[in-house]
């Protein structure tokens, strides 16, 4: 009969999802006792055959019978107590999809998020909360929760039903948790790519779509300015970068005479934005991939305003993802000190975006086989 796994330290939700499979496989890697969250008939057995294609050792990890959605995350009470010498969470989980209604979204990007707050406050070991939210969300460096109905909804109508609800979701956490008592960290990635060696990524959306457009000759004209900055990050540097969170980010560390230390800056809510600093400005990006792919880059810019003005027919463009074009730039310094602290380094990024575009060509940006 095998050994039982040791009782899992660290719990990610959305483990079977883009970002947190690889997440777990880091965690794994690293001897990290792992708790994923499951949901859905099979979910276990194909997270298990990915990461042990990926040479992980999954012998010390459970998986559990979670939703989001649901107060306590809808866990059994055997399964809640496998859970408790859990000291790190990972939430992982969204919805990450273009054109969803408020009713499809809220329930995971918001609520979702809240659940998963008060259920790491009932973990007597807790040392942080790690929320993944978005790079364009969580720059109000006073968030308000709940909003106005009326705010709420002039939120959704003007950045649709993603962007609001993950905006809504990181407002109600950092607002939440200093009441709580927990330890938050909210996660602020830019957009993510492949692997920075394989390309793998199993995301088609955001830049991808891009790629596909200009891999299909469907990209006359590139939408923004000769500014638009579209940071991108390789999801092995994100990977390593989310486990390093708890370990060099904790705002109170328990010990075991009672009191919590503070952190230096005495806060409990710390926001990193992770991005890669040698992302070149948008149409040198799309140009260098063109060039790789051998095909024609765009022959000009056109100001994102005129493009949704026009017809989505006419120009290809999800208008939720026009959003998301734009010439800021983005604070990464505390993302940036915790990197150096935890010795992590950035890939090349030119090389990764190679690859990423041939992962992406090689698997028809993830149409369903014929």
């Amino acid at each position: 009969m095998p050994p039982l796994p040791p009782p899992p330290r660290t719990l990610v939700l959305g483990a079977t999802g883009f970002l947190g499979r690889w997440l777990v496989l880091e965690l794994l890697t690293r001897g990290e006792p792992v708790a994923a969250a499951v949901r859905g008939v099979g979910r276990d057995t194909e997270l298990r055959r990915w990461l042990r294609a990926h040479g992980a050792d999954d012998t010390a990890l459970i998986t559990v019978a979670a939703d989001l959605t649901r107060p306590g995350l809808g866990l059994s009470p055997e399964d809640d107590a496998r859970l408790a010498e859990v000291r790190d969470v990972h939430n992982l989980a969204a919805r990450y999809e273009f054109g969803l209604t408020r009713a499809q979204a809220e329930p995971a990007n918001v609520h979702g998020a809240l659940h998963a707050l008060h259920w790491s406050a009932t973990r007597p070991r807790l040392r942080r909360l790690v929320h993944l939210s978005g790079y364009r969300v969580g720059r109000d460096p006073q968030p308000q929760y709940p909003p106005s109905p009326r705010t709420t909804t002039a939120a959704y109508a003007r950045l649709g039903a993603y962007e609001a609800s993950k905006l809504l979701g990181d407002a109600a956490v950092r607002v939440t948790a200093p009441r709580l008592g927990v330890p938050l960290t909210t996660v602020n990635p830019s957009s993510v790519i492949g692997h920075s060696r394989t390309g793998e990524a199993g995301q088609y959306l955001g830049p991808a779509q891009l790629v596909r457009q200009l891999h299909r000759g469907r990209l006359p004209l590139l939408p923004g300015t000769r500014h638009t900055f579209l940071p991108v990050v390789t999801v092995d540097h994100l990977a390593r970068f989310l486990a390093a969170v708890p370990a060099h980010d904790s705002a109170t560390t328990p010990t075991p005479d009672g009191p919590a230390t503070p952190t230096p800056d005495g806060s409990a809510v710390v926001a990193h934005t992770v991005l890669d600093p040698a992302t070149p400005v948008l149409p040198d990006l799309i140009a260098l991939i063109a060039a790789h792919l051998g095909v024609r880059p765009p022959r000009g810019l056109v100001p994102v305003a005129v493009v949704r003005r026009l017809p989505r027919a006419l120009t290809g463009a999800d208008p939720e993802t026009l959003g998301f074009l734009s010439e800021d730039r983005y604070d990464t310094s505390s993302a940036d000190r915790l990197a150096a602290a935890a010795g992590l380094v950035h890939p090349p990024l030119a090389p990764a975006l190679r690859h990423w575009a041939d992962r992406l060509v090689a698997e028809d940006f993830g149409a369903p086989p014929r």
